[in-house]
């Protein structure tokens, strides 16, 4: 471990973390991505030779003293050790676990042959994890069907280079005096004669670390924040026949904060409304408008598609349209997720517009009839209760919904007394 520092087996704590944060300058991550490897090997002697149990059973014991509890301390790995790499135990990197004796990947790591894979027993707890930071991002029908790759600007925390995460010079941190170092203060409420509720909450003074730092020792790069701004720009590569609310993740691409695994940044896709298609599923629905010559006499129709084609719908003659009616074309609808070459259904509902009133002339509808088949054929009743009213245009909730059926009719004899108002209609209905 002091090797992988570049210390002295006697160096001071100070020392320690001296050359701990010249290193972390030198190969993190953030600085030299080809580096990971290294930086987890001196996160990792940092984390040993700065507790000083942890440095004392490896100075007595070695490696295999803090695998075995260094002599009977069975809770010597704590919360954090190993778990800057390895993100607890139980799986992951290690294999088979602490419990299971895997660890290879630490062996490789340090090139010793595996001392923990005996280790039964002591569970290691899960490293803390950070919050993840959910973006949307608006796409097009057209980016769906054609796939696309968007650049996505991110503003995040990371660890502050100049300090290593530290906050300021080596110790510089003492316990923070408002909550004795526990990050958490108590207060007692009173509930009633006898009654007493404990709230729990953080510290305001560390904002609940624990530990706080004189202001003339902060970091003059993170001021104390251990983290400094930075920002990335992530490539969002939109698949094809990708949907609405799908979500595209970054793993570790969110905020850092220290001995703190980062969370990830989850891309979440919102679709653009389309001027001309509407899609369901894999499916994509249109509607278009027929002239009333087309939905008897076929039609043929040229549509853009979401790819820049122009597909043309035909239509032979002979088979009437009725108007609402819907029509498929296998093959054109949406790319499926994953397996593009397949492609769902275009679906277009047929609208008719009928012509205007008295768009001709009698003669000619004598002719349009003559062609179109036989109207049914109607007989006049006979007898005295017969009456011939006229159809008029009605709409609902109109000024004459709420008449009387009396009301419609208004007898000369009313004109004649002057009588234009609904009331003597209403009279008359009634007699």
């Amino acid at each position: 471990m002091y090797e992988i520092l570049g210390v002295p087996k006697n160096a001071s704590s100070g020392d320690i973390k001296k050359s701990y944060r010249r290193l972390a300058k030198e190969f993190h991550p953030d600085k030299n991505p080809q580096a990971g490897e290294k930086f987890k090997e001196i996160s990792f002697a940092h984390e040993i030779l700065t507790d000083p149990q942890k440095r004392e059973t490896y100075d007595r014991f070695g490696l295999k003293g803090l695998q075995e509890g260094g002599g009977g301390g069975a809770d010597i790995f704590g919360e954090d050790l190993l778990s800057h790499f390895f993100g607890g135990g139980g799986g992951g990197p290690m294999g088979g676990g602490f419990g299971g004796g895997g660890m290879g990947g630490l062996g490789g790591l340090f090139g010793f042959g595996s001392p923990f894979g005996g280790m039964g027993g002591g569970r290691v707890r899960r490293r803390q994890r950070g919050q993840d930071t959910v973006h949307p991002l608006k796409v097009s029908l057209e980016d769906m069907y054609n796939g696309k790759t968007a650049k996505l600007q991110l503003s995040k925390n990371v660890i502050c280079v100049t300090c290593g995460g530290e906050g300021g010079k080596p110790g510089a941190l003492h316990p923070c005096r408002s909550c004795q170092g526990r990050g958490i203060k108590v207060q007692h409420k009173m509930l009633g004669p006898g009654m007493m509720q404990e709230i729990h909450q953080h510290c305001p003074a560390c904002n609940g670390e624990g530990e706080s730092i004189n202001e003339r020792d902060k970091c003059r790069s993170c001021k104390g924040a251990k983290v400094t701004k930075e920002t990335k720009l992530l490539e969002v590569h939109v698949d094809k026949g990708m949907k609405e609310n799908q979500k595209i993740t970054f793993r570790g691409e969110g905020d850092q904060e220290p001995n703190v695994e980062a969370g990830d940044v989850i891309i979440v896709l919102q679709e653009k409304a389309h001027e001309q298609f509407k899609r369901i599923e894999n499916d994509l629905f249109m509607i278009h408008k027929l002239t009333l010559t087309e939905a008897l006499c076929g039609f043929n129709i040229t549509v853009k598609h979401l790819d820049g084609r122009s597909i043309v719908l035909n239509h032979p003659a002979g088979q009437v349209v009725q108007p609402g009616s819907k029509k498929g074309v296998i093959g054109e609808g949406m790319p499926i997720y994953r397996n593009p070459q397949e492609k769902g259904i275009l679906f277009v509902q047929l609208e008719v517009d009928f012509p205007e009133n008295h768009f001709t002339d009698e003669n000619s509808l004598k002719i349009l009839e003559s062609l179109l088949p036989v109207r049914p054929q109607f007989i006049m009743p006979t007898g005295e209760h017969v009456e011939e009213v006229d159809l008029s245009d009605y709409e609902r909730g109109g000024k004459h919904e709420h008449r009387r059926a009396g009301e419609a009719y208004e007898s000369d004899e009313d004109g004649e007394h002057g009588h234009g108002g609904h009331g003597p209609s209403v009279q008359c209905a009634h007699q």
